[in-house]
């Protein structure tokens, strides 16, 4: 029971430690919220699972695969919706970052058939 205390502790903790900012939004912060909120979730997914199972007591250990599953899923959302192109220049400072694949699906001149073409920005720039 001590360890879900100190989970407990630990999660009302960290919620109260998150505060609002006034701050412009970045990529890092956008990354790292949706991580905090894949956890969450994950988490709460796994605490809702319990509910199905006969002893819950012994499985508690669900609640802690859940947040790992959602901090999985929360840090690839992040790193896909924060990256845009493989180099980015902006401000004469040049990064670079994983590029996001699009895939696009076109249609051919065959009857009934389709192409499905992934695409990727290598290099995005503002002049």
């Amino acid at each position: 029971m001590t360890g879900l205390k100190r989970t407990a502790l630990l999660a009302v903790t960290l919620l109260s430690l998150a505060t609002p900012c006034l701050a412009a939004e970045n990529a890092f912060h956008s990354f790292f919220q949706d991580v905090f909120y894949g956890g969450l979730s994950g988490g709460l997914v796994g605490a809702a699972v319990l509910a199905f199972t006969k002893q819950p007591g012994k499985h508690l250990d669900f609640i802690g695969y859940g947040a790992a599953a959602g901090v999985l899923v929360g840090a690839t959302y992040g790193a896909v919706a924060t990256t845009r192109s493989l180099a980015e220049l902006k401000d004469g400072e040049v990064t670079f970052s994983m590029p996001t694949i699009l895939p696009e699906i076109r249609e051919t001149n065959l009857k009934g058939h389709s192409n499905v073409i992934a695409m990727a920005e290598l290099f995005r720039g503002t002049f």
